[in-house]
Order: C-alpha cells, then sequence, then structure tokens
C-alpha cells in the first residue's frame, strides 16, 4: 500500500514493547500498541484517506535518555479496545504487555506493520510538526503520538 505523501507520526514506544513488537511484526504482518489517545487516531484515520502513515518511534523507558528515533514502521490504522482489550486478544500485542493488558486500561490499539530498529538513528530535532516548517529543537522527546511532516529522502 502507498504512503501518506506528506503526514507520518512520531509516537513514543517503551523499548521493551518494540523488541518484543518487531518479532510480532515480522511474524503476523502487524504489531499493536495500546494508547488512550483515541481522538488522535480517529482524527489520524480521517486525515489519511486509507493510505499507510511512515511512522518514527522514539523508545520511552529506557536507561539512557536518547533525542532520536530509533525505530520505524508503517501505520496501517487502529481499532477500538473492547473493555481496554485488542478485539483479537493477543494475536498482535508483544509479549511483553501481558501483565498490562489483564488490566484493561487501553481505549485504542493503533496497528503498526514492518516495525524495525534503525540502522542509522534520526534526531527528533530534526523533525518538524506537519503543517510547519519548524524543527523541534534540541532536547524534544515526544510525550505521546503526533503528526509530524514526512521527511523528504
Amino acid at each position: 500500500m502507498d504512503l501518506h505523501p506528506t503526514l507520518a507520526i512520531l509516537a513514543p514506544v517503551p523499548l521493551l514493547h518494540l523488541e518484543d513488537g518487531e518479532y510480532v511484526s515480522t511474524h503476523k504482518g502487524k504489531v499493536a500498541f495500546g494508547s488512550r489517545a483515541w481522538e488522535f487516531f480517529r482524527k489520524l484515520d480521517e486525515e489519511r484517506d486509507g493510505l499507510e502513515v511512515e511512522t518514527f518511534i522514539y523508545a520511552s523507558h529506557t536507561d539512557v535518555r536518547d533525542f532520536s528515533v530509533t525505530w520505524h514502521g508503517r501505520y496501517v490504522g487502529h481499532v477500538e479496545g473492547v473493555n481496554g482489550l485488542h478485539p483479537k486478544g493477543r494475536r498482535y500485542r508483544p509479549p511483553s504487555t501481558l501483565k498490562w493488558d489483564d488490566e484493561g486500561y487501553w481505549a485504542v490499539f493503533w496497528e503498526v506493520a514492518g516495525l524495525e530498529r534503525l540502522a542509522e538513528p534520526i534526531p527528533i530535532a530534526e523533525l518538524h510538526a506537519w503543517g510547519t516548517d519548524e524543527p523541534y529543537g534540541k532536547g524534544f522527546v515526544p510525550e505521546g503520538p503526533m503528526r509530524v511532516a514526512r521527511p523528504a529522502r
């Protein structure tokens, strides 16, 4: 499927879930990450016109704070949680999320295909908010999912 030409996502995900999620994405075709940002993902699905969205992921909850994107994938959509759980159960969830899933915490699950660790990190300071020409600058760390301009390559 084609990628949206201008829109991308920047989002934090705990490193543990990314490492487990890479296996799930490779073997099941996608991985689902839980979120309470249901309004963000509903609006995103309206804006993307059915296209996949390039996704830049900041590995959070690590011992060292790195101001870079170190993971990448393609957002393929979201599904509503059912009592806080993914409607397909554990099928697309990283194994590391098991203890949190039992708490029924998530409103939605955003699904990413092709999740992989980047060979070369991308400084977050080089990314721009969607619709602007201003880079985020040094020291910026996303606290939730956000729209960014898809970098020209």
